[in-house]
């Protein structure tokens, strides 16, 4: 089979593609694996509940089960749901939003391909655009959505140390440069892979560059607020007329249905939706309806402070004893969580690399990300990108301290054996 340039990209090794192979093999194939890998949100009672009994709801109401099963979506999106979220982003959040502002894609995943080439790459002009990631470690499924071969530029953070082992990431504004050929900047905030919460001063900062050359801002809040709200502390939502947020209804316990919501200024909504329309002709139904349940129901905004950060902040704490017991006195240290559902562990001086790690760990029995996929756009060389796994700690805490003791004993040999 001869495949073109697109083929040749989308359909090889990436890193995205090895992260969802094994969370379906450790998921379904073979559950006795120790799962701390991909971004499967965990499994929360209350919030099943509420979810199942929306799903009832829908099913109930001919005149809303009609439409989800047997009708297409308009390119933007179903208006109900679109003016019932304005609403209540309005109410909640502050922000001047109309369904003019809001486009419904299949997955945050999708939205991205779509927006990152929609502002970057070979423009009208001749101009080759890129997307600045103001630093990394960043989430890895960015790294090969983009038509164009080196999409991405990124920079190195800056980093700060903190007590009892921890480390935290900032943005090096030093470092950073916003070049003539840039087409947009991106973060995610909580950052995947890390944790990491950009603070208030960063992202405001960051926003008044991006605003200044005239470069949208698009904010990934997969794990953030509004909605599911994983963070900790608390932060407060962000948007303007030069951002791009996109939202997802993964982590609030569906991914399963695939949505993603793109809150933007109109023009760029418009370009969205008609790029989208040609890719997927129209974005799923389920989404939609489950969350217009939950929005009328009030539990869209209400589930994330009270039902699902609480969930996870205990997890992390948890998670976070046993680690630091299993890996005491080791050269390890590991990123302050401080939202989503990941820790983010960085060996100093790792005998081998962390895909190496990844590999031996797999074989007894663990699953866990490997650091150096990461650092999509990062062209200068750093060791550390070599140093560093994600582990999630979304399964039951016996599970996770299993597979803590077993990554402890392994790294132990490695620094011991020296290879």
């Amino acid at each position: 089979m001869k495949l073109s340039r697109f083929g040749e990209k989308v359909a090889g090794d990436a890193g995205i593609v090895t992260l969802m192979d094994d969370l379906g093999e450790a998921l379904r194939v073979n559950p006795e694996m120790i799962f701390m890998g991909g971004g499967n949100p965990a499994s929360i009672p209350e919030v099943e509940a509420s979810l199942s009994s929306a799903l009832q709801g829908v099913m109930d109401d001919p005149g809303v089960r009609r439409p989800m099963l047997g009708v297409y979506q308009p390119p933007q999106g179903d208006p109900e749901f679109l003016d019932s979220l304005a609403g209540e982003l309005r109410r909640t959040c502050g922000w001047p939003v109309t369904r003019e502002n809001l486009a419904v894609a299949n997955g945050s995943q999708s939205a991205f391909f779509v927006l990152f080439n929609l502002l970057a790459g070979e423009g009208s002009d001749g101009v080759y655009r890129k997307v600045q990631l103001p630093l990394v470690p960043e989430y890895l499924g960015y790294a090969d959505v983009g038509l164009a071969p080196s999409l991405f530029r990124a920079n190195r953070p800056a980093i700060e140390w903190l007590p009892e082992g921890l480390f935290k990431y900032h943005i090096d504004f030093e470092r950073l440069t916003l070049d003539d050929d840039l087409g947009a900047l991106c973060l995610s905030r909580p950052t995947n892979p890390t944790g990491n919460l950009v603070t208030e001063d960063e992202l405001n900062h960051l926003d008044a560059l991006a605003r200044a050359r005239d470069l949208p801002l698009i904010l990934d809040v997969a794990y953030g607020a509004p909605f599911p709200d994983i963070v900790y502390p608390s932060m407060r939502p962000f948007w303007n007329d030069n951002t791009i947020l996109v939202l997802s209804l993964s982590k609030l316990g569906l991914p399963g249905a695939r949505t993603g919501i793109v809150v933007a200024r109109p023009e760029i909504i418009q370009a969205f939706a008609r790029a989208n329309t040609v890719l997927s002709l129209a974005s799923g139904n389920l989404g939609p309806a489950l969350a217009q349940q939950l929005l009328v129901r009030g539990e869209l905004f209400r589930l994330g402070p009270e039902v699902i950060r609480p969930f996870y902040h205990q997890r992390m704490q948890s998670a976070l004893a046993v680690f630091q017991r299993e890996l005491a006195g080791l050269p390890v240290r590991i990123h302050r969580p401080e939202g989503a559902f990941f820790l983010w562990l960085w060996f100093e001086g790792l005998p081998i690399s962390s895909m190496a790690l990844y590999e031996r760990l797999k074989a007894r029995g663990v699953l866990v990300v490997p650091g150096e996929h990461f650092f999509p756009g990062l062209e200068e060389p750093w060791g550390h990108r070599q140093e560093c796994l994600r582990v999630t700690y979304c399964q039951a805490p016996e599970r996770v301290a299993e597979g803590a003791k077993i990554l402890g004993d392994e790294v132990r040999r490695l620094y011991s054996d020296g290879a």
